[in-house]
């Protein structure tokens, strides 16, 4: 495994996967439908989620693909996308496994998604993996979500500042970031083409769902002893509730956050 590489737990979500369906933000739907364009998506094509967590980008990109495969190393995160799959209707493939060991009978793909779940895996041999996974013109694409600094995202250095403290304490934390960006990684890889798509959304959230937005961060449960599901929602509600309406709701602006990756080799000259 490679230095820039944080070694994998697979026990690191079993505390924080029931908090993911309520409390992680939904990427923009038009970001799936902008990247579905962009890699020329259609029915006859096929979609693998990599780290499917949940299974939110696993359901975006249901209706726009023949079929999808949602992959997943830990069993409480494929039960919770196993429950909103059923909720959604959805008829998704859900397969235990890891990066590290892709079956290579679980076919061809015309695009790989991983949604905040790049930074656990040793990046460089999963993108060598998946080089022989996706089909010539199809791509891999990282999602993740950022909060522009600007009067609706007021609340957002608090929560974060908040969060920080808790994880104080977490390993994990120092190693990620004294990794390589995900960009040059990629651009040392077969998928050197790359190309960022964004969209912004703007939500109002309940102070309720930030509470559970805290406890899916698994840096909160390696953090400061004894203060996790105790002190934690006391301290969320206690830091937003300035930033709240008269109902209880945080205005906030999503960023939802693309980098599709192509093989510059599969481009016409």
């Amino acid at each position: 495994m490679s230095a820039a590489t944080h070694t994998y737990n697979p026990e690191r979500f079993k505390n924080a996967a029931r908090y993911y369906t309520n409390g992680r933000p939904t990427y923009p739907k038009q970001l799936s439908t902008r990247v579905a364009a962009l890699i020329g998506l259609s029915p006859q094509h096929s979609v693998l989620d990599l780290g499917t967590g949940p299974g939110f980008l696993a359901l975006d990109f249901a209706g726009l693909v023949g079929s999808v495969t949602a992959v997943d190393p830990a069993p409480e995160m494929l039960e919770q996308a196993k429950l909103n799959f059923e909720r959604a209707g959805a008829r998704i493939r859900l397969v235990q496994g890891s990066s590290a060991a892709l079956d290579p009978q679980l076919g061809r793909f015309r695009l790989v998604t991983i949604g905040r779940a790049f930074h656990w895996m040793d990046r460089a041999p999963t993108l060598r993996t998946l080089d022989g996974f996706i089909e010539p013109g199809g791509a891999v694409a990282l999602f993740g979500e950022q909060y522009p600094e600007i009067p609706q995202n007021a609340w957002h250095a608090d929560f974060q500042a908040l969060i920080d403290s808790y994880g104080s304490a977490d390993p994990a934390r120092v190693q990620l970031r004294a990794s390589p960006r995900h960009e040059a990684v990629l651009l040392a890889s077969a998928f050197d083409l790359l190309e960022r798509v964004a969209v912004l959304e703007t939500r109002d959230t309940p102070i309720e769902r930030f509470v559970d937005r805290a406890l899916s961060f698994a840096t909160t449960w390696h953090g400061r002893p004894g203060s996790r599901e105790h002190d934690l929602p006391h301290e969320v509600r206690r830091v937003l509730a300035p930033h709240a309406d008269e109902r209880g709701n945080i205005r906030e602006v999503i960023e939802g956050q693309a980098l599709v990756a192509r093989r510059s080799a599969d481009q016409p000259v």
